[in-house]
């Protein structure tokens, strides 16, 4: 065809598309193809919606919105919010009345101690009382409070980062890595012999990096760039904070009727841009354990990685099952199980602060790493968020465990347990509550559908317990 040809019968098509178009006005020519592009947009900012949010989600917040609109609602609202924002300040300025905002020309000296033995005086007297707080009982003068204390001192002018200079807290951060390992499946033959980790800060950080790490180990090996990670509505928020942190699009999936983990409601969020998926053992809200083998299964069939968060469980669950407590599987002992967090500060019995996060194999470890080459100052590696870090609590840490050892964890373990039982065996007692689904380890949450148990909840801190308020269902 020649270029004749092809004006011909472009003029023709022109002129058929003029006489079919004449028919209609000039105005509706230019508006459809506006409206249209308007009507696309929306739909198109709809379902982008639906799919970050989910289709639930998406129907509460229009229905939200659209409540909004009705005259006087919103200002309802904003009143209410203006009230709690208030309070919140006002509560604020009066806690901060005598605050220092600057240095004294002169110094206290030795004085300073003092000065601070009177500011602890204000502290709420925490002893047996708070939950999820302390977990070490007795007073810190003496038993293994003052020892821990007495560790930390001896060694608070360390710093790991500086591994040729203090030695010795090298050695103490690898030996606590690896006895928490080994508490956690690491002589097992199923775990595949190359357990690993590090020292952390708490658990929120031991989480930060499992996450950080399953998503660069899926980039790697699967591609994945725009990288999704499903968890129950149970598992702790330190994962909304890695989700915003590290650009991942974070799924929350309901529990099932016992409160444990979904493990087909997860199934169905798994697409090609997963890299993660979350296990609790137990969940912080009510102590019940995922079923983390059914979870392992299903991340080792989709090829993602499998998180079990085992923070609170990792110091008392391998010493349960030892005493004969009916303990599912939950460490590395289940296949699928590619990095697990577990808090030496809580029932590790060590000082706040020092937590450990492990990898199924160093392939998954390097991951987590940050190296710099190029730095001017030379080369600079950190395994962790923090760079510098306080060699006093990893000695603390060391110190906790190789004074209790197996017989003391054992011991303690039973105690604990056994008070947990007795607690959840008094609270069904009491007609007007509930004990939410069936703990399996030491935490009992406990509702009712008579009374409000947030009211209950002030009543018992008024009287000097300090209990967390929980939601879904409101439960403390």
């Amino acid at each position: 065809m020649d270029f004749d040809e092809i004006l011909t019968s472009t003029n023709q098509f022109r002129a058929s598309a003029n006489s079919f178009l004449s028919q209609y006005e000039p105005l509706a020519l230019i508006s459809i193809p506006i409206f249209t592009l308007l009507f696309a947009r929306i739909v198109h900012s709809i379902s982008r919606l639906v799919s970050d949010k989910g289709l639930k989600s998406t129907i509460l917040d229009f229905f939200m919105a659209s409540l909004k609109l009705v005259p006087g609602v919103k200002t309802y609202i904003d009143a209410e919010k203006q009230k709690v924002v208030n309070k919140l300040q006002g509560s604020g300025k009066w806690k901060r009345e005598g605050w220092r905002t600057e240095l004294s020309m002169t110094g206290l000296g030795a004085d300073v101690i003092n000065k601070m033995k009177d500011e602890k005086q204000k502290d709420v007297a925490w002893q047996g009382k708070c939950s999820g707080t302390v977990y070490i009982a007795g007073n810190e003068h003496e038993g293994h409070f003052s020892l821990i204390n007495k560790a930390c001192s001896m060694f608070a002018h360390t710093n790991p980062l500086h591994q040729d200079v203090f030695q010795s807290v090298v050695k103490f951060e690898a030996e606590v890595v690896a006895m928490t390992a080994a508490l956690l499946g690491s002589k097992e033959k199923s775990s595949g012999g190359q357990i690993c980790g590090n020292m952390t800060s708490g658990g929120t950080e031991s989480i930060l990096m499992a996450v950080k790490t399953s998503r660069d180990y899926m980039k790697i090996n699967k591609g994945i760039t725009c990288p999704e990670m499903i968890i129950p509505v149970s598992a702790h928020s330190a994962y909304d904070k890695a989700a915003q942190y590290f650009k991942i699009k974070l799924w929350r999936v309901p529990v099932g009727p016992d409160f444990r983990a979904d493990v087909k409601a997860i199934k169905r969020h798994i697409n090609r841009n997963t890299i993660l998926i979350v296990g609790s053992a137990p969940g912080f809200p009510h102590g019940i354990i995922d079923p983390i083998e059914e979870m392992g299964k299903l991340a080792s069939t989709n090829g993602i990685c499998l998180h079990v968060d085992l923070c609170l469980g990792g110091f008392v669950l391998p010493f349960a099952r030892k005493l004969g407590y009916p303990v599912p599987p939950f460490d590395f002992s289940v296949d699928g199980v590619t990095s697990i967090s577990v808090d030496v500060h809580k029932y590790g019995l060590a000082p706040k602060g020092t937590s450990v996060v492990l990898y199924r194999n160093h392939e998954l470890r390097k991951n987590q790493f940050v190296a710099v080459t190029e730095w001017s100052g030379g080369l600079y590696v950190s395994p962790t968020i923090a760079g510098s870090r306080p060699g006093g609590l990893v000695a603390g840490a060391w110190a906790a465990m190789m004074s209790l050892g197996l017989e003391g964890y054992l011991e303690n373990t039973r105690k604990i347990m056994e008070a947990s039982k007795r607690i959840e065996k008094g609270v069904r007692q009491i007609p007007e509550l509930f004990v939410v689904g069936r703990p399996d380890m030491t935490i009992v949450a406990f509702g009712s559908n008579v009374l409000d148990i947030f009211e209950v909840n002030d009543i018992m801190s008024s009287k000097g317990w300090h209990l967390n308020a929980l939601q879904r269902p409101n439960s403390t």
